[in-house]
């Protein structure tokens, strides 16, 4: 199937993938005095007097707004808030059919980070949580430790839900290869949003210690090789200055080949076609490659093969070991919003990595992750984040009143 021009038929044919429908009936004076004038106004009042009733009288307790400025879209780069619909729309039906949220598309016509920012900060009212999705680094930093404490989840899904399936993926795979996670060295290429995110998830770094077990190495790559304490073209780079503190701890320097050498994994989320074979050559036994670039992965799988991997996963739905964030965001918000939390906490994505790693019984070179058609993987992530959240007794602030979750 072309799926390109498939798809194209499909929005084309019902102008979009979403739409709004009422819970409630509307076939007599009576209903429309209920839903509406009158009968409303004693429901707005209720909130004025009590704003935690929001929760128990309207859509806010499961409703999601997916933000998004169109700047870093899939694999299309910078292509505006309109041609990014499709995706968010896309995004809503994941929610809806494996968590039944209620998620809403809204694009902004403006990259302008303290905009989004004072933008979502006035709509939250709306909502019980805030998806952040395909706004590019480093702004996507920015805005979301500026939304931390609005009183409702602010989750990046680009950085938290690729490392968490990443990390769920890396749990199994480590398992086949009779390795420990602290044994592994590791290479992520790619310094955006998504490698960040993962090596500060696999290095633990602003994570308990007690509940995080770090990686040996990472070396993380972008276009001009290793990045080092000694390049002088990260020093105002705010991002990769950062984080040339926490990995490459012997300060390595090279391209991705010399990164290789006696690497357990490879991670990519950077471009295709980037990972030559002959350098997993130069990689430890049984190496893992993970090469997540959409929708052209850094190796196709069948030439990783050949070059000896030993378990290859990919971004696409049509090779075995799917890393795909449909497997952690849906399960994610749904144990937050269930328990009211003001925030996704380190503890949280840890318990979500590992709930996925466990929806596999027993792992497999080729199933070291669930089907992403797997509905029961949103509901086991569900639980464990809901437990976590609620064993963090997180508050639910609102509009200056503060309440113990139950």
């Amino acid at each position: 199937m072309d799926y390109n021009k498939a798809s194209l038929k499909l929005h084309r044919k019902f102008g979009g993938k979403l739409e709004i429908k009422s819970k409630v009936p509307l076939s007599s004076r009576d209903d429309l005095s209920l839903a509406y004038t009158p009968g409303v106004a004693q429901v707005c009042q209720e909130i004025a007097e009590d704003p935690q009733a929001v929760y128990d009288l309207t859509i806010k307790k499961n409703t999601v707004g997916i933000v998004s400025d169109g700047s870093a879209v899939l694999g299309l780069g910078n292509i505006g808030a309109e041609a990014a619909i499709p995706v968010m729309e896309g995004k809503a039906i994941l929610f809806k059919e494996y968590a039944g949220i209620d998620a809403f598309p809204i694009c902004v016509k403006t990259q302008n980070a303290d905009e989004i920012i004072n933008l979502v900060k006035n709509i939250a009212p709306v909502f019980g949580g805030i998806n952040l999705e395909d706004i590019s680094a480093p702004r996507c930093f920015e805005i979301e430790a500026a939304l931390v404490d609005i009183g409702i989840p602010v989750f990046h899904d680009d950085q938290h839900g690729t490392a968490i399936v990443l990390l769920a993926a890396l749990i199994n795979a480590s398992k086949l290869t009779g390795k420990q996670l602290s044994d592994l060295s590791i290479v992520v290429n790619g310094a955006g949003a998504a490698g960040t995110a993962i090596a500060e998830l696999l290095l633990c770094t602003g994570y308990n210690p007690n509940v995080c077990e770090p990686v040996k190495e990472i070396l993380l790559c972008d276009s001009k090789g290793i990045i080092s304490r000694d390049r002088s073209d990260i020093a105002e780079n705010d991002t990769k200055s950062r984080i040339s503190r926490i990995t490459n701890r012997n300060n390595r320097s090279g391209t991705l080949k010399d990164a290789l050498v006696n690497a357990d994994v490879f991670i990519g989320v950077s471009v295709g076609n980037v990972l030559d074979p002959q350098w997993i050559k130069t990689m430890n036994d049984k190496p893992i490659i993970l090469a997540m670039a959409n929708p052209i992965p850094e190796i196709m799988p069948d030439a990783a093969k050949k070059a000896g991997a030993f378990i290859i996963g990919t971004g696409r739905s049509d090779f075995p070991n799917q890393v795909n964030n449909v497997l952690a965001f849906p399960g994610i918000f749904r144990g937050a919003l269930d328990a009211r939390a003001t925030r996704i906490t380190s503890k949280m994505k840890l318990t979500a990595a590992r709930a996925l790693a466990e929806s596999v019984e027993e792992p497999e070179v080729d199933a070291i992750l669930p089907s992403p058609l797997n509905k029961g993987v949103a509901k086991n992530i569900a639980a464990a984040v809901r437990r976590v959240a609620e064993d963090e007794l997180l508050t639910q602030s609102y509009n200056g009143r503060v309440s113990k979750v139950n």
